[in-house]
């Protein structure tokens, strides 16, 4: 055997293994295929899989079908691992096999090669702690999978919720800063009746704060889990009373209410649960990005846009044009949020390609989702801070399109009726003239009439 290598052994034969690898043979082989993005798995796709591992471990003993001193030593790996330890021995990409059984087998080999070194033998002697019929006992890739896509996308949900709980308060903080500041709405992109610039963040905040609660609802499906189900659903290999116990156990070990499958049958074949999350990021995504659009227009000029807001500049705007400022972290939200909807498509395709007792394409569903919620949970903090805490009212501007806007006419139709108001819109474009003069030159109403009919509160009521 070379210096720095041990022959390890699988059903394959003989392979070299880096001597101070925690990876065995599978892991072996299998990171020469999956170099697909050169990146590591995914933080919480690791940490679901050995909560997993150790659940699996805890109920095989208590079911008296794992010898202690090898479950012990396997639960205090996972300990370790969760602790932070060996997390650079998952080498396998969130993408990987079908199914993931490349990642679940990276789990098992780390895991069994660490609980031999506790337990005083040589990593590669799987006589003694095998990571296929010890640390993989009760289990398949089939059903620790699925169970681990739903752990992971939990908790990076629940940490994109904590991002949307800073953007919905920077939000609500300008709706109210802006509550008085009257401006032109606009519909199709032409000019409409008044609205206050804080009716409009208002309705941003609210948008966000449904998409949060539509993603904390979706949450509530992903609770019920595939793990007892093993390769079809039928819970093959496992003792008497495992499903139940191992679910138990895994809740205990991850915080969350984990139920049970109705049916493992449903859990192995569907991912309709991960769908259903991934739809609802999207549609966070899709509310987002129309939230940077109507951004992006309020702000450009600042002599040629609308400019009726001025947003903080966080870098130059151009290697060029000296003092541009532009909507720069709009504009990558905006980018973030096509690449979340494109992800979302990919889960959908994904869901959509499973064959009878099996879903097979978990690897590109769960990266999917991760690098969604990531994206997003890494952003949206500094978006609100650094562009929506900072965005100003450009109050003379919103003025000005106020009282030159002829669209203000609607008004008065209640008063001189809808064709003479229409009348008046069109000499007040013509002539460049405000509405009061030509109404007033008409006789159409008096001067009091008009001004009651203006006042700010008919205006926004």
């Amino acid at each position: 055997m070379s210096q720095d290598f041990r022959i390890d052994k699988d059903s394959l034969g003989e392979i070299r293994v880096p001597i101070d690898a925690y990876y065995g043979p599978f892991t072996m082989r299998a990171k020469m295929q999956y170099q697909i993005t050169k990146l590591p798995p995914h933080r919480n796709f690791i940490k679901s899989f050995v909560m997993i591992k150790k659940a699996a471990a805890i109920t095989n003993k208590e079911l008296r079908v794992l010898p202690t001193d090898v479950a012990d030593a396997i639960i205090q790996s996972c300990d370790e691992i969760l602790d932070g330890k060996l997390s650079q021995e998952f080498v396998i990409e969130t993408l990987n096999s079908g199914a993931s059984t490349a990642f679940n087998m990276n789990c098992n080999e780390v895991i069994a090669n660490r609980s031999l070194e506790i337990m005083g033998f040589s990593k590669g002697q799987y006589d003694r702690v095998s990571p296929n019929d010890h640390v993989n006992m009760s289990q398949s890739s089939n059903d620790t999978s699925p169970t681990a896509i739903h752990l992971a996308t939990i908790m990076n949900c629940m940490e994109l919720s904590k991002s949307l709980d800073v953007l919905i308060e920077s939000l609500e903080k300008k709706s109210k800063e802006f509550n008085e500041d009257i401006k032109i709405g606009r519909t199709h992109l032409m000019d409409a009746i008044p609205v206050t610039l804080g009716h409009e963040f208002s309705a941003y905040a609210l948008a966000i704060t449904k998409c949060k609660n539509l993603i904390d609802k979706s949450l509530e499906e992903l609770y019920y889990v595939a793990l007892g189900g093993t390769a079809v659903g039928t819970g093959a290999n496992t003792p008497k009373g495992y499903q139940d116990l191992v679910v138990s156990n895994l809740a205990k070990i991850s915080g969350f209410p984990l139920k049970p499958s109705k049916n493992l049958f449903f859990s192995l074949q569907s991912k309709l649960e991960v769908t259903n999350c991934s739809s609802a990021i999207k549609n966070l995504a899709l509310e987002l990005s129309k939230i940077s659009n109507d951004i992006r227009l309020m702000a450009s000029g600042p002599m040629a846009g609308f400019a009726e807001i001025t947003i903080p500049a966080v870098h130059a705007g151009s290697s060029i044009m000296p003092g541009k400022v532009n909507p720069s972290l709009s504009e990558s939200l905006n980018m973030i949020c096509f690449v979340v909807i494109g992800n979302d498509l990919s889960v959908s395709l994904a869901a959509q390609a499973g064959q009878f007792e099996l879903n097979v394409m978990l690897g590109g569903m769960v990266k999917s989702v991760l690098d969604s919620t990531d994206m997003l949970t890494n952003f949206l903090p500094i978006f609100s801070k650094n562009m929506i805490d900072g965005i100003q009212a450009n109050k003379a501007k919103l003025q000005s399109y106020v009282q030159k806007s002829p669209v203000l006419v609607t008004l008065l139709n209640p008063i001189i009726g809808y064709l003479k108001a229409a009348e008046v819109y069109k000499e007040a474009l013509s002539s460049n003239r405000n509405i009061r003069e030509i109404v007033l030159e008409r006789e159409l109403m008096t001067a009091e009439q008009f001004d009651e009919v203006m006042s700010r509160e008919k205006l926004i009521s």
